[in-house]
């Protein structure tokens, strides 16, 4: 598997780029250096994670709503 890492940002106030397709728990795994794609499936679980969809059996991330839950994290965290 190529290595999908997304690359820093350039200025640490900037985003980073997200990838233009729906993204899979192994996506994540490798963008947030989780142990495994089970963190992925837990966060589900608990419904603590970003907002996933299935296509099919498959379990999808939209690029956008993976963006949210990541400021909504940062946001927690400031206050």
């Amino acid at each position: 598997m190529a290595n999908r890492r997304l690359a820093p940002a350039d200025d640490a106030n900037e985003p980073r780029s997200l990838p233009e397709r729906y993204l899979t728990p192994d996506d994540l795994v490798e963008m947030f250096d989780l142990p495994s794609v089970e963190t992925v499936y837990q966060w589900r679980r608990k419904r603590t994670g970003p907002r996933g969809f299935r296509v099919g059996r498959h379990l999808r991330y939209d690029p956008a709503d993976v963006r949210a839950w990541v400021e909504s994290l940062r946001e927690g965290a400031a206050a």
